[in-house]
């Protein structure tokens, strides 16, 4: 199932660094390394893990490997939160009656 290879790869600390610096636009994995004390094999192997998850793609421009978000795999995301989505509203609503309770 691809959701768990999604929730595995966002699981590493290191790896939601990774896609989060993805998401404010593309970037090669030098790039990617900058601010991190990470080596160039170690971002290798995460961004493979990213790929896998399909969070990443890839894009080759001559010698080097641009990598960028991968819409379909946040697709994937937002379908699976989208099934508990509507537990939310009630559970909210039940929180503010306890929290006001809890209040008086």
């Amino acid at each position: 199932m691809i959701e768990n290879d999604i929730f595995k790869a966002l699981a590493d600390p290191t790896r939601r660094t990774i896609f989060e610096k993805l998401a404010a636009g593309s970037m090669n994995a030098s790039a990617l390394r900058q601010g991190m004390e990470i080596s160039q094999s170690a971002m290798s192997q995460h961004l493979s893990v990213l790929r896998n998850a399909r969070l990443v793609r890839e894009e080759r421009q001559g010698r080097f490997v641009n990598y960028e978000v991968n819409p379909e795999g946040l697709a994937l995301i937002a379908g699976w939160l989208a099934k508990y989505r509507a537990y939310w509203p009630a559970r909210v609503d039940t929180l503010k009656a306890l929290l006001k309770d809890m209040d008086q």
